[in-house]
């Protein structure tokens, strides 16, 4: 399995902890984290939450662990992701 999408919901509150575990996909702004648009099929950078883009190509592959440790180690649970 892979995962195929990752978006920021409502709630986060900057803790850099997502940055952390996994900067290829996680950019921390003044006031969210941003999935990077590098990674996405659409290459923009935002939460991801309305556009609802995929990962591009092995990223959903290459990342899935640092992606999951950084869901894992939001304190607010505002990572999701959908895994095929």
């Amino acid at each position: 399995m892979a995962i195929t999408k990752v978006w920021i919901e409502e709630g986060c509150i900057v803790c850099n902890a997502c940055e952390a575990e996994c900067p290829d996909v996680f950019h921390v702004t003044d006031s969210s984290c941003n999935v990077n648009g590098a990674v996405r099929e659409d290459g923009v950078d935002s939460e991801n939450r309305d556009e609802m883009s995929p990962l591009s190509g092995s990223n959903g592959t290459d990342l899935e662990a640092a992606i999951e440790a950084a869901a894992a180690s939001c304190p607010v649970e505002v990572i999701k992701f959908d895994k095929a």
